[in-house]
């Protein structure tokens, strides 16, 4: 099976979407009942990865017994996913987890008021631009290479400590981003073994038990 068949595999539909502004991007989808997390969808910050392909991640955490809250946000740049992500996570009430895979785990790392599980996530920006992680991703982000904008990329990287999954195997986002992070910042990193980069998001992926179990150890 194609790992990536989890981006468009259909998932039930949201029992419920809400508005947290005007922009026809800034709603958020819930599903399920139980402790309230949040997932922040990844796809490089770009226009097309929308949450549409979380609906699997979503609907799986659901069955785990959650109320999932998936937002969506304008991926438009820095200032445009930035706010929409601090806005969407103000609208919502006492979330226990936020959770962020690639580079919805970016923006988990930065903004999350409460615990945050980070699944493969884009951290140490600078290196990122350097890989060049799919094809310019960060620099089109930002707006241009750290020796040129320093103070948005120390203003975009994150530093909190937190729970990290990654897969050892991940050709989009490197195991060593998150190497550095956790020796960075003092959190707690589990490496998947023969695990790539979509695993982590797919309820039918090896992965996925431990995922779970990392999320009810952050409750």
């Amino acid at each position: 099976m194609d790992p990536r068949d989890v981006l468009e595999r259909p998932a039930p539909p949201a029992d419920e979407t809400r508005r947290y502004g005007e922009h026809p991007d800034q709603v958020i989808d819930f599903r399920g009942a139980g402790p309230l997390v949040v997932f922040v969808h990844g796809g490089f910050w770009r226009p097309e990865y929308d949450r549409a392909h979380a609906g699997p991640l979503s609907a799986g955490l659901a069955e785990a017994g959650f109320t999932v809250a998936t937002i969506e946000y304008r991926r438009t740049g820095w200032e445009g996913s930035s706010a929409d992500v601090r806005a969407a996570l103000a609208s919502l009430d006492e979330p226990r987890v936020v959770i962020g895979h690639s580079a919805g785990g970016h923006l988990a790392l930065l903004f999350s008021p409460v615990p945050v599980l980070a699944l493969a996530p884009v951290t140490d920006l600078p290196r990122a631009y350097e890989l060049d992680l799919d094809g310019g991703a960060v620099r089109d982000f930002l707006g241009g290479s750290p020796a040129g904008l320093p103070d948005v990329y120390a203003a975009a990287e994150p530093s909190r400590p937190a729970t990290l999954i990654h897969g050892t195997l991940d050709e989009q986002v490197p195991v060593e981003l998150s190497r550095a992070y956790a020796a960075r910042t003092g959190s707690r990193l589990v490496e998947l073994p023969d695990t790539e980069h979509f695993g982590l998001i797919d309820p039918l992926s090896a992965a996925w038990p431990s995922v779970l179990s990392e999320l009810r150890a952050l409750l």
